[in-house]
């Protein structure tokens, strides 16, 4: 027997989009568990599927070889691994974990199972921040020197989980880690981290300071007024060039047109190809290529994954203690 059905664990918000991301791909007959700990909801993009509350179930069916989790962040490393022990093949819905420990133990068991593993960094999907991406790595502002990055919303609907940072890390290890992201794989290995607020509901302005010379400001907040809406954005000041986007107004029934601004050197690097279709969908689509070709995937590995939550938990460290956190590569530790 082939496996290759998929289960998805978590059928919240997350879920839904990555049973989206299936179904716009023609895999929509391959999903067959929705697996729920409480309440598993059916899903119309997914009509064959089975609902659940077991997850053992799905773990112990033969036909199943893919597994996407899509549950609170304090769940991960338990389902991650249980599923990777399995032979399963696993999209894990970022952040990695809660804590390094947990993090580094389902990168361990990805490793020993040589199964397809990738965390669902969606950003580097988003076709302004891949166009920028590509832009720089093909030399177009020369040596990156600083980035500078952004993201507001207001607040995120009430989700009992969520608000507790117990669970979720709060808004710096789920929601700013999408610019710590961009930040290390733009300018490398970070060093030392700042974060500071001035009061309650205030911005947090993170600084990270890299290994060689580059530095990153991210500033974060999901506490603006209800009709704010969403934006993030951008700007990598490069040796010879700058190159920027934004991305403004976003809602869940508006998506803003895809620009880049670039100055210097960027602007005589030519067109920029900005790819305007759903991320979440190019996502599902290059982690399946991966599991398809048995390899590792290449946008977004599990190092770099580990790497983007070790600079959020220095973030919220900085923060709660008013002082910079330096941030050690493993070796060195």
């Amino acid at each position: 027997m082939m496996a290759d059905r998929i289960a998805v664990i978590g059928t919240g918000a997350m879920g839904l989009a990555h049973v989206r991301a299936l179904a716009g791909l023609g895999a929509a007959d391959r999903i067959t568990y929705l697996c729920s700990a409480r309440s598993p909801r059916a899903m119309p993009e997914a009509p064959a599927a089975r609902l659940t509350t077991s997850v053992d179930e799905a773990l112990l069916d033969a036909s199943v070889g893919i597994v996407v989790i899509c549950t609170p962040t304090d769940t991960h490393r338990d389902l991650a691994v249980r599923a990777l022990r399995a032979g399963k093949h696993v999209l894990l819905e970022k952040p990695i974990a809660l804590t390094l420990a947990d993090a580094n133990a389902i990168l361990q068991a990805a490793d020993e199972s040589g199964r397809t593993f990738m965390v669902a960094h969606v950003v580097r999907f988003f076709g302004g921040y891949e166009a920028i991406d590509d832009a720089v790595r093909a030399g177009a502002v020369g040596i990156p020197l600083a980035v500078t990055a952004e993201r507001l919303s207001s607040p995120a609907a009430p989700s009992p989980w969520w608000q507790d940072e117990r669970r979720s890390g709060g808004p710096l290890v789920d929601f700013a880690i999408h610019d710590f992201d961009q930040l290390n794989q733009l300018l490398g290995q970070p060093r030392s981290v700042s974060a500071r607020r001035t009061g309650t509901g205030r911005p947090i302005e993170t600084s990270v300071d890299y290994a060689d010379g580059g530095i990153g400001r991210v500033l974060t907040s999901m506490e603006l007024p209800p009709a704010f809406g969403f934006s993030s954005a951008i700007e990598v000041l490069g040796s010879t060039g700058l190159i920027a986007h934004r991305f403004v107004g976003a809602s869940l029934t508006h998506a803003p047109p895809l620009s880049v601004d670039a100055l210097g050197s960027a602007a005589a690097h030519g067109s920029y190809d900005l790819d305007e279709t759903d991320p979440y969908r190019r996502q599902m689509a290059s982690f399946l290529d991966c599991v398809e070709r048995d390899v590792q995937p290449f946008r977004v590995t599990g190092r770099s994954a580990l790497a983007a939550l070790t600079v959020a938990l220095a973030a919220k460290a900085s923060l709660d203690t008013g002082v910079p956190v330096q941030v050690f590569e493993p070796d060195d530790a």
